[in-house]
């Protein structure tokens, strides 16, 4: 195992104005505690031994308002893996986002803003998101779709994205976002696995300023999805497509008066939203969320994790098929919130599209991966953007290297806003890990676990390990966390439960250090064993992003005769031409001699269309193995960048 080192000072120390703003901090003054790390750390231990107390006092503090009181916050009597939250409970998404916010004070307040590829801009009201989502609603009855029926998204985050996700909450059907740079076959994939009814789509999208074809994508999808009855297509780029008659009808033909429909009383536990996962083999995973556990999840990690108020404006660049996706149109919303979600790539059309975005729009909160800090920061961007009304960044999708972080940290932010660095998963709903706004951190860490979660890094043997590199594991549930995948209890079992008893093993590398800061490590099947060492490709990656000619990078671990396993980094340079011939011992003067990868320069690296780099698939194309499921890779990315090996390393 690889030692952790601690950090001596903090990177990021908060100022009285900060915690005395925190949600978290005056919730635990009120239920009795303090207001430091120790403090925090006591709530999180009577919340894992209490949930009922726990879980009781978030939804009220926070608001999450039930029509129907629930009998318990818990009920686990079917086993451990399968709880069911807030028994009894009557709730519903729309509810909580739009309807509740509709009259009064927060009815002429922007719920959400659209930012296009090349600038458009739209907006919505929470009055006007309400009458939206209540004549959609009716319209959905109208077209057949009835309570429990699966609603494919496959369309652009339109401000119509949310309209269309709160009015298949309302009446209680189940929608299923899916990633806008789908192709037919993986689109089609999720229309049969979901056995889906109605797909709402759009003429097209554009990414980087190309167009999108969306509707012919759908319509090559639904040659193999006999279920699908009705699509329903929003005219976004208002270009002609072809319409099939009898099951085509675009959403701006709708009936525009129709008969109001009531809002569904789901109980807590009835299935929200279906979000599917792709795995390295077999069919994509559907991870289910209900609408009690989704609300609560998504109330306290924007409300206690990012300190999110009424009347914030949350920005963050996501695509309906990313979990951050229904994270957006749940918890901002739900709060009071605004939301800007972005169509694009941050350095489209210019360098600094993400701040000007920032400034127009008066965000507060900015969600921000480190895969696009990095991106900004190697196109150069010297613009000055004062950004007043900027408070918090927040971060997740992947691990961060410490120089990008510092860039964000110092230069773009002024050393005056915290980097929220946030991490979980589709599957959990949400995160399991924090770097609390109001606690002293150190760079690209985190302060520990989110409120209620009980997370802990084992080893190798499967107990508790401090200062060493483990599996992130969570001994509890909590709300959130996915009820099983759609239709497939059995594979739910085997990817989570079965290596430790009662233990939920995430899927990543985490490590704690002697100051009790959490840092994450990348993905635990991405590990790489140097001399007999457990690491994670994160690390080296870090290291070899010191070099500044390197704007990106990956680390994977290939085949050794001699040593097991040795590491291969794939390095996109800033300066495209000849590769210097000192890179290699730059690697080496970073990495250290045992841990240095040996250097392969490309042109691009493969991502998924939220922006995570492809290890797996970059070490299968190396390997000239199989590459699994590849339908979340973005067409700009290719594969084909990397280059296959001379063969001399074998599986």
């Amino acid at each position: 195992m690889v030692d952790v080192q601690s950090a001596e000072q903090p990177a990021w120390v908060p100022d009285e104005q900060i915690r005395e703003r925190s949600r978290l901090l005056a919730a635990m003054r009120a239920w009795g505690f303090g207001d430091d790390a120790a403090a925090v750390t006591e709530l999180n231990e009577r919340a894992i031994a209490d949930p009922e107390w726990f879980w009781r006092a978030a939804t009220t503090d926070l608001g999450v308002d039930f029509s129907v009181p629930f009998d318990r916050a818990v009920d686990d009597s079917a086993g451990k893996p399968f709880p069911r939250w807030f028994t009894g409970g009557g709730v519903n998404i729309a509810r909580l986002a739009a309807h509740r916010h509709a009259q009064g004070p927060a009815a002429d307040r922007l719920a959400v803003v659209y930012e296009g590829d090349e600038g458009e801009r739209r907006t919505l009201t929470f009055a006007e998101l309400d009458t939206q989502v209540r004549r959609f609603a009716a319209n959905l009855t109208q077209l057949g779709v009835r309570r429990g029926d699966r609603v494919v998204l496959f369309m652009p985050v339109v401000p119509d994205a949310a309209v269309a996700f709160l009015a298949i909450a309302m009446i209680g059907a189940v929608s299923v976002p899916t990633f806008s740079g789908y192709a037919p076959d993986a689109l089609a994939t999720r229309l049969q696995d979901s056995e889906a009814v109605l797909l709402v789509t759009a003429d097209g999208t554009t990414r980087r300023g190309k167009r999108v074809e969306l509707k012919a994508t759908a319509d090559a999808a639904l040659e193999s999805a006999p279920t699908v009855d009705k699509v329903v297509v929003i005219r976004h780029l208002g270009t002609e497509v072809p319409m099939r008659e009898g099951r085509d009808v675009y959403y701006d033909e709708l009936d525009l008066d129709p008969a109001p429909v009531p809002t569904a009383d789901t109980e807590s536990n009835d299935p929200l939203t279906i979000v599917y996962t792709s795995g390295t083999t077999g069919r994509p995973k559907g991870i289910v969320h209900s609408h009690g556990g989704f609300a609560v999840k998504t109330a306290v990690d924007f409300g206690y994790g990012f300190d999110v108020h009424e009347g914030d404006v949350v920005s963050w660049i996501t695509d309906l098929g990313w979990l951050v996706g229904p994270m957006l149109m749940t918890g901002p919303l739900q709060l009071g919130a605004t939301i800007v979600m972005i169509e694009g790539l941050p350095t489209h059309p210019t360098a600094h599209r993400m701040w000007e975005i920032v400034e127009r729009n008066g965000v507060t909160v900015a969600g921000i991966a480190p895969t696009a800090a990095r991106a900004l920061k190697a196109a150069g961007d010297a613009v000055i953007h004062t950004m007043p009304s900027l408070r918090t960044f927040v971060s997740t999708g992947e691990a961060w290297d410490e120089p990008t972080w510092w860039w964000l940290f110092q230069e773009v932010g002024g050393g005056t806003r915290p980097i929220v660095n946030y991490s979980g998963g589709t599957e959990v709903g949400g995160g399991i890990l924090i770097g609390y706004p109001f606690l002293p951190a150190a760079p690209a860490a985190f302060t520990g676990a989110l409120p209620g979660v009980d997370a802990a890094v084992f080893g190798e043997d499967g107990t508790p390990v401090v200062g060493e590199i483990g599996e992130l594991v969570v001994r509890n549930t909590f709300p959130g966390m996915t009820h099983a995948f759609w239709q497939d209890d059995e594979r739910y079992l085997e990817t989570y439960w079965n290596q430790w008893d009662g233990v939920w093993v995430h899927g990543d590398l985490a490590s704690i250090d002697d100051q009790g800061m959490w840092r994450i490590h990348g993905r635990s099947d991405d590990t790489i064993k140097l001399s007999g060492r457990r690491v994670g490709p994160a690390e080296i990656e870090a290291a070899l992003l010191r070099d500044n000619r390197i704007a990106e990078v990956a680390v994977i671990g290939v085949p050794d005769e001699l040593r097991g396993q040795r590491a291969v980094a794939f390095a996109v340079l800033r300066s495209a031409g000849q590769t210097p011939e000192d890179l290699q011992d730059t690697a080496i003067g970073n990495a250290g001699r045992s841990f240095a990868p040996s250097v392969v320069v490309v042109e691009s690296l493969p991502k998924t269309k939220n922006g995570k780099i492809m290890r797996r698939a970059i070490r299968s194309r190396y390997l000239g193995t199989p590459t699994g499921d590849m339908s979340s890779l973005d067409p700009a990315t290719p594969l084909e960048a990397i280059p296959v090996s001379a063969g001399d390393e074998q599986e």
